[in-house]
């Protein structure tokens, strides 16, 4: 039977979020919006020092506040004090007599009768702390004389080693130097952190919340109640964005509600306001890179080295992960035959960072991309020229020797991006302005990026995905994955492949939110993984559903498989014109007692990696973009406007245009935060820009006027009808296409981001 031949345009078309209506009139159920009978309120004790030794913890005020529960510490968790999901270094309570490691750390939880109660209670407890003195900078953590853990402030190295990077350099015609610093980004996320653990009737504790990752959270709440898996249930609730601030955080947030919940015997809610959420919870790992780039004369790139420094913080969270992306994609989507890199994990006395959107690999492709730049100004080679000069398509090997055999649309990608910029005009437009301007300049900015689609060979162990299909007696369908909707579309995605395969209308879909009780263990909703890993396992689950319905539509009319055609609602023999509803169709199946559910599971072949090399398959596969960005900078104010932007993403397949479309406007305008606006200031391991009065982050009124985006599909084999992953490529390639343009606007090179305007009246004023 041809799929192919069968499908009913569902997948590709203009379909509405199928969560839409909810969201805007109110429906849906966030963690702040349910309430259960008897429940308490939590709130967090911090520790507010950089760093010391937690002496003593002084609660009798906060147990005399009236509607006070109770406060617990370290002493009334039943099962292990340790959080982590990669390296279990950080305690969920600090203990007395151990180190207060960041500013953030957590020491005691007090549950009340009400939220304001549980708040000034908190405010009450007093705590004693030895300060000790703080590592707050990567150079500092170097020095390794002050240590926030033992044995070392740089417990992790990552590396690449292909061909020899000596002889490339020995080869090259004019060699390039470059270092850079990216800071933190903050998440963002318009609904915080907020989770709910309740005593059930049936299993021990059921989990409620705001996260990416139900899985993980059920671990993290195992251990520290010292239970059985099966024992904690973990329901999803509507999530009001995350952008990896909500992958393994929400973990910790649940472990502090379920001590509460645990102690009281009563459901417990934690919900941060925006200031806890901003001081404690993870951010975008800042890094400070080195560039060593070596090339001919035309361009051609020979050899690379770079030397890279991640701040994790206090502890490790998901670091080690997020440095195996840095690596991958420090050298850019570029053939070079010869590539040294060096990746280490620095501890410092400040908040832990983890997953953002783009992974660790947006700091280090804004080098490499203003490498590039400074190459096209010092060669005269156009810049669009010079990436497509250099960049990976079919028969190329990755920077990790990875060999690349289809879906590579890198190429049709910096193409397009001529093409719909109109380029040789784009840049005679900008000259005539600067030629008409005195005390505002405009610059073109360039850049191409690459992205690992999955976990990849450092989390291959998780990428597995599944699915449970239900059709019910009426003909309405149940979708159960365990991926995670959090604003980015994915339950629409999977109920259209869900009705492409059953031939339902995707009105009569309903997937559900995940819930570990029906669901195995998917892996976390990252990487943008979740069309190719659920969807794929909803696809698997649902043409065995169609399959059966074919077999009783075969049955009822005496049509062969092969002439059988469904969507709209109903199955058709193509030969004799006969069909059947959809929903007639499920009636008499179910009167047949056919099986109507079905589990799809969906793994990836283990991917080849030498990890003492850093050599081999690092991905499934690999998305691309390109994108252009023209600036306009104020030399009086340093102020940067975003004027223009055209940007070329290769998806593979799009299965929804409209979500992807989507998708990249909103990554567009994150990437330009960072790349502009989102300046995190510190005192002594402190947040100082806690809110959004003092954290700036874009509006509607920075987005540029003309924001064109274009398509390419290159399809993968192995992804649902050829798709491949949208969500973090969608803002990568943003901050460094920004930072070159303000770098050819100004005649300076962007360094560092954000590009804030104190920092580029810097560079404008230096000899």
């Amino acid at each position: 039977m041809n799929t192919v031949e069968n499908k009913k345009n569902v997948i590709g078309s203009k379909i509405k979020r199928v969560d839409a209506i909810p969201k805007v009139n109110g429906k849906a159920k966030f963690a702040a919006d349910l309430y259960f009978d008897r429940m308490v309120y939590c709130y967090l004790v911090l520790a507010r020092k950089g760093h010391g030794i937690l002496k003593d913890i002084d609660v009798e005020k906060a147990l005399d506040v009236p509607g006070v529960v109770g406060v617990y510490t370290y002493k009334d968790i039943p099962g292990e004090n340790q959080l982590g999901e990669v390296v279990k270094d950080m305690p969920c309570l600090v203990s007395v007599g151990e180190k207060v490691r960041y500013y953030g750390d957590v020491v005691a939880v007090v549950a009340a009768e009400t939220y304001e109660i549980a708040k000034e209670a908190a405010e009450k407890i007093s705590l004693e702390i030895e300060e000790l003195p703080a590592v707050l900078t990567i150079e500092k953590a170097l020095e390794d004389k002050i240590r926030v853990h033992e044995p070392t402030n740089v417990p992790i190295h990552k590396k690449i080693r292909k061909g020899n990077v000596e002889d490339g350099f020995k080869h090259s015609d004019e060699i390039f130097e470059g270092e850079f610093y990216a800071h933190y980004q903050e998440q963002a996320y318009l609904e915080p952190q907020g989770i709910i653990v309740t005593p059930d009737i049936d299993y021990g504790f059921t989990v409620y919340g705001t996260m990416q990752c139900p899985y993980y959270v059920q671990n993290s709440v195992a251990r520290v109640l010292a239970t059985s898996l099966n024992r904690v249930r973990v329901i999803q609730t509507e999530t009001g964005g995350a952008f990896g601030g909500k992958e393994d955080v929400p973990s910790y947030v649940a472990s502090y509600a379920a001590v509460a919940a645990y102690n009281t015997g009563r459901p417990a809610k934690l919900i941060y306001d925006r200031e806890t959420d901003i001081q404690t919870t993870s951010k975008r790992h800042p890094i400070k890179s080195h560039y060593r780039i070596g090339v001919s004369k035309e361009g051609k790139l020979r050899a690379m080295e770079i030397k890279a420094y991640m701040d994790m913080g206090a502890y490790a969270t998901l670091s080690p992960i997020v440095m195996f992306r840095t690596l991958v994609h420090a050298a850019g989507s570029y053939d070079i035959p010869n590539v040294k890199v060096d990746v280490y994990g620095v501890y410092t006395n400040k908040i832990p960072p983890g997953a953002f959107r783009g992974f660790g690999s947006p700091q280090v492709l804004f080098a490499v991309e203003a490498m590039m730049d400074e190459i096209s100004e010092k060669l005269s080679i156009d810049p669009i020229k010079l990436r497509l000069m250099n960049t990976l398509r079919e028969g190329s090997r990755t920077a990790t020797d990875h060999l690349l055999t289809e879906s590579v649309g890198a190429v049709k990608t910096l193409e397009n991006i001529r093409e719909i910029s109109n380029w040789e005009h784009l840049k005679k437009e900008v000259e005539a302005f600067n030629n008409t301007h005195q005390d505002k300049k405009r610059g073109i900015g360039v850049s191409h990026i690459f992205y690992g689609v999955s976990l990849g060979a450092a989390g291959q162990h998780l990428d597995a995905s599944g699915s449970h299909v239900q059709i019910n007696v009426d003909g309405t369908v149940d979708v159960r994955i365990g991926g995670t909707e959090m604003g980015q579309g994915a339950k629409t995605v999977i109920a259209m492949i869900a009705a492409e395969e059953l031939g339902q209308h995707i009105e009569k879909i309903n997937v559900h939110q995940p819930d570990t009780a029906f669901v195995p263990d998917s892996g976390p909703t990252v990487a943008s993984r979740t069309t190719v890993y659920s969807g794929n396992a909803t696809r698997l689950a649902a043409s065995e559903l169609r399959q059966r319905l074919i077999d009783v539509f075969c049955n009822l009319t005496g049509a062969l498989a092969e002439n059988v055609q469904w969507g709209n609602g109903k199955f058709l023999d193509s030969l004799s014109g006969q069909e059947i509803s959809f929903e007639n169709l499920v009636e008499h199946a179910f009167r047949k007692n056919a099986k109507l559910n079905e589990t799809g599971w969906y793994k990836t072949a283990s991917l080849e990696w030498d990890a003492e090399k850093g050599i081999g398959e690092a991905y499934v596969t690999y998305s691309f973009a390109s994108q252009i960005v023209v600036v306009e900078v104020n030399l009086n104010t340093g102020q940067t406007k975003v004027v223009k932007a055209y940007t070329s993403h290769d998806v593979g397949k799009a299965l929804n245009p409209e979500g992807i479309i989507g998708q990249v406007q909103g990554g567009f305008v994150q990437g330009m935060g960072y790349a502009l606006f989102e300046d995190l200031k510190f005192k002594n391991g402190q947040i100082l820009t806690d809110n959004f009065n003092t954290y700036i982050i874009p509006t509607i009124h920075e987005i540029p006027e003309e924001l064109i985006i274009d398509i390419v599909e290159e399809p993968f084999s192995r992804g649902p009808y050829g798709a491949k992953g949208i969500g973090e490529p969608s803002l990568m390639p943003t901050p460094a296409a920004i930072a070159n343009a303000i770098s050819r606007a100004i005649g300076k090179r962007i360094k560092r981001i954000p590009a804030t305007p104190e920092y580029i009246l810097k560079l404008i004023k230096e000899d």
